[in-house]
């Protein structure tokens, strides 16, 4: 067993047995000079005081060699009651130290206030504000993003993501959200880009040959015989479309012109309808039932994952990774944001203090159980050594202690009932 001990512990293991050997000679010393005493009394009446003195001394270091040996073991190897005790306690040890650690330990009131101790925020800060850690923290989370993918597709979480997000769209009021972003557009002029975008277009259209002769046809139709038979629907046409082209470029050009104004005001009151506007409202909703129940978005949305799993499946064996460039500053921009909001540190710290106070009160249970079943799994006959080994030079003091000590008792007690008491 002495083997399997470090070095350490077999230094002092020798060291024990070099105190051990002093013990056992100073009390063969007591013996040997009891018997002394013994015979020389006779010769004169001082020898009985070096007599009750070594007896006492004797019997004391036999008692306390007997105390410290009834710890570890049987002493003689005899089966005296209440000896070993470690090693015939070994449950109940363990039992009482797992009892032990759970109520003074492990308690709410301890491990919250040692919490507290911690700036848990600070050492974030610290370790995050390196940039070769997260540099590393990103490499690891870029080289783990394609497994957590392929393990949210096994688990169904992907499916039950994109469930969660088309009933939310289904629950969502979204016709709030377009009224405002039209009035949005009203407020930063934007409609009246709208309206250069529908002139353009008209310009455009007014122009195309085919649509020209589209609208000649039409305006053939809708005059008489005589006036086609002298080529009035081409007259007319180009007079049309030139007091158009003209209107629009007036338009176009002048930021005040009037018709801007009309729509401008018709914008508006557009909106206001809207805002209070039932059936607008009911539009929104069936429009946005009908884009969410097509099955082409299940098709896209599933295009979409596909082409981010592989993306993120490329860039984590690609020599420079993006995604890790990317996390890399979002984790020291976070180190950087904590310093200067000490609010939110007291949030981190509050909450992790939270957070691991709670699992400790849950598992220490468990860890009571744990120590118990440790210590009631060990090798005692190991375990007696290393604590021998640690503690028992100490123990061995305790047995020069006792002869000192008894001697003196003794001595002493001889004084009072022979000289004193005259028993």
């Amino acid at each position: 067993m002495v083997t399997r001990l470090g070095t350490d512990e077999r230094r002092k293991l020798e060291e024990l047995r070099k105190v051990k050997r002093l013990a056992t000679l100073a009390l063969a010393f007591c013996l040997a000079l009891l018997v002394a005493a013994k015979l020389l009394t006779p010769f004169s009446p001082a020898f009985v005081y070096l007599a009750a003195f070594a007896e006492a001394a004797a019997i004391g270091g036999i008692a306390d060699w007997y105390a410290i040996v009834a710890i570890f073991r049987r002493p003689l190897g005899l089966p005296i009651p209440h000896t070993a005790i470690i090693p015939r306690n070994q449950d109940r040890i363990g039992d009482n130290l797992g009892a032990f650690i759970e109520r003074n330990f492990l308690a709410p009131e301890p491990v919250v206030r040692k919490l507290r101790e911690v700036d848990f925020a600070e050492e974030m800060i610290r370790w995050l504000g390196a940039r070769d850690r997260s540099e590393g923290l990103a490499r690891f989370v870029a080289r783990l993003a394609p497994q957590m993918m392929a393990a949210m597709e096994e688990t169904g979480l992907k499916e039950f993501a994109a469930e969660r997000v088309m009933r939310q769209l289904r629950d969502a009021d979204i016709a709030p959200l377009v009224v405002e972003l039209m009035d949005g557009m009203a407020r930063d002029g934007r409609h009246q880009k709208l309206l250069d975008e529908v002139i353009s277009a008209l310009h455009r259209f007014l122009n195309d040959k085919d649509a020209i002769e589209a609208i000649r046809k039409k305006v053939a139709e809708e005059l008489p015989t005589v006036l086609n038979f002298f080529r009035a629907d081409t007259i007319i046409l180009r007079r049309i479309l030139r007091t158009a082209s003209a209107l629009m470029e007036d338009v176009r050009k002048d930021p005040e012109h009037e018709l801007r104004a009309e729509f401008e005001q018709f914008f508006r009151a557009y909106l206001r309808r809207l805002k209070r506007s039932p059936q607008f409202r009911a539009r929104i909703e069936a429009a946005k039932a009908q884009i969410l129940s097509r099955p082409e978005l299940g098709a896209v949305a599933d295009q979409m994952w596909a082409s981010l799993r592989t993306y993120v499946q490329e860039d984590a064996t690609a020599e420079t990774s993006v995604l890790a460039e990317r996390l890399t500053g979002l984790f020291m921009d976070i180190a950087r944001n904590l310093e200067t909001e000490p609010k939110l540190r007291a949030d981190i710290n509050e909450g992790v203090v939270t957070a691991v106070s709670a699992f400790i009160a849950e598992q220490k249970q468990a860890v009571s159980g744990f120590v118990a079943d440790q210590v009631k799994g060990w090798d005692f006959a190991q375990l007696t050594l290393l604590i021998e080994a640690n503690i028992g030079r100490d123990l061995q003091y305790i047995r020069f202690n006792g002869m000192l000590i008894g001697g003196l008792a003794g001595l002493c007690l001889h004084v009072l009932l022979a000289d004193i008491l005259g028993v």
